[in-house]
């Protein structure tokens, strides 16, 4: 990938401004429940037993659960129908977040229906791909979609699940974040929006426009991305420490035309983290998670 420059003052920017603190340095408020297991796992069991506490501890008989993407998920979804086939659990109905999962819970046996804007969900899992120590924010979405999926509908169910739990390993859950942040953007403009959130983040982050094959090229490819829904989809590639992972997503949406992003932080969550010496399991108690 090459950076999204719009024209070489663009790109230039990029190159020649020093380093800018984010303007986003509040620290949030802690505001959860540690517990661990003394159980000690090793690497390759370590998230095996993650995926099978969160159905084991969170998953009733009678419940709606949305069904998550990833690694973690595709072995919580095995397990969830393991024990749907033993009788443990009964009547469950899976929302699946994307096709690979709607895939694996077929395969599972897991009787499946359709996220619709009004569905009542129960309880949801998934991956992340990171979350921010401290803050239980998490960022989705990094990974390269395949057919079908959406960060629109994996956010639109976890949001509306009663209960959400994200499956990570420990090297996942960590302060002072770099990498990327996804974000959906209008196509129509696509360029215009992209350089207001150079201009917001400059020299802490560049932007990339995603392509869909090959690399992205000085304007974002021939061959962007364009999601179910009809939109671009830019990676914000943060080089300097996010201090405050929830500000910067207030930042973005109030940007015009930006769609959704990656970043999860509005909701109450567990984060169920997989370890060689066992399974931390992090509560965040309520939605007001900056200080």
């Amino acid at each position: 990938m090459a950076s999204v420059a719009s024209s070489s003052s663009f790109s230039t920017r990029l190159l020649l401004h020093s380093h800018t603190p984010l303007v986003c340095r509040r620290r949030c408020r802690p505001n959860f429940l540690r517990m661990v297991t003394r159980s000690c796992l090793d690497d390759s069991s370590a998230l095996l037993r993650a995926a099978q506490h969160t159905v084991d501890t969170y998953v009733k008989s009678g419940m709606v659960v949305g069904l998550g993407s990833g690694h973690a998920s595709g072995m919580a979804i095995q397990h969830l129908g393991s024990q749907l086939r033993t009788g443990n659990l009964k009547d469950i109905v899976g929302i699946p977040m994307s096709v690979s999962s709607a895939s694996e819970a077929a395969k599972a046996g897991i009787p499946l229906d359709t996220y619709q804007g009004s569905s009542q969900i129960d309880f949801a899992f998934d991956d992340a791909d990171v979350i921010e120590e401290g803050t239980l924010v998490a960022i989705i979405g990094r990974r390269k979609l395949q057919g079908g999926e959406s960060i629109i509908q994996e956010k639109s169910i976890i949001n509306s699940a009663n209960k959400c739990v994200f499956i990570i390993e420990e090297n996942q859950y960590k302060g002072g974040l770099e990498g990327s942040i996804p974000v959906l953007i209008q196509s129509l403009n696509w360029m215009t929006i992209a350089e207001e959130i150079d201009d917001m983040f400059l020299g802490d982050a560049e932007v990339w426009r995603r392509p869909s094959i090959g690399q992205a090229g000085p304007l974002g490819g021939d061959f962007p991305v364009v999601t179910k829904e009809g939109h671009n989809i830019l990676d914000v590639i943060f080089t300097s420490p996010i201090e405050n992972l929830a500000e910067v997503a207030k930042s973005l949406d109030k940007v015009d035309g930006v769609v959704d992003h990656g970043v999860v932080s509005k909701i109450p969550c567990t984060v169920v983290i997989a370890s060689q010496t066992g399974l931390n399991i992090l509560d965040k108690l309520t939605a007001d998670i900056v200080g």
